[in-house]
């Protein structure tokens, strides 16, 4: 087994190690990871935070992203709006998106986590309320948990990854990583 790196992304940095596009150059992970020969396995957006993994063992790569090992994600999940059963029992049964039908997801309401501030801040509006949902898939279409909640009427507001199988930036600065065992086992 190659090396792994948990990475804790930071919301705006690309999830790349270069920055293509002409204009005021965006944060990269170059910024973050100084370890020549990983890449990430898998993508988190510009606009999300959390987990993300890098190897530079091409098998275990494409066994973490891989939608058909179907390896469990956390997220933690701040929504706009105060739902009702009926949105996240739509969740659990899967939800119809312009790509097809999502898998089952596991979801339940939580407690604000315990989380670093974001930079910039997620706008708080007194008249709409929020809520923080533990959500747990086990695909990775592009933006699924966004498209997912907004599907059901709970436009995401602050998406954080918190776990990929068994790995988990639990105690990991936002902006920093660690190395990790590349033990692959199943499981939360």
């Amino acid at each position: 087994m190659g090396r792994l790196i948990l990475l804790n992304k930071p919301y705006g940095v690309l999830c790349q190690f270069s920055d293509e596009r002409t204009g005021p150059p965006r944060p990269t992970l170059a910024d973050y990871v100084d370890q020549p020969g990983v890449y990430p396995a898998g993508r988190l957006d510009l606009d999300s935070e959390g987990l993300l993994l890098l190897t530079d063992d091409g098998r275990l790569q494409a066994r973490i992203a891989d939608p058909r090992f179907k390896m469990p994600k956390t997220y933690l999940v701040q929504v706009e709006g105060d739902p009702d059963d009926a949105p996240l029992a739509a969740l659990r049964r899967g939800v119809q998106l312009k790509d097809g039908m999502t898998l089952p997801a596991e979801v339940e309401r939580i407690d604000d986590p315990a989380l670093w501030p974001r930079d910039p801040p997620v706008r708080f509006r007194k008249s709409v309320p929020d809520c923080w949902l533990r959500l747990i898939i086990r695909e990775g279409r592009n933006r699924q948990v966004r498209r997912m909640t907004a599907a059901v009427g709970l436009p995401t507001l602050r998406l954080v990854r918190w776990r990929i199988g068994d790995w988990t930036i639990d105690d990991i600065a936002p902006g920093t990583w660690r190395e990790a065992p590349a033990i692959l086992r199943q499981g939360r």
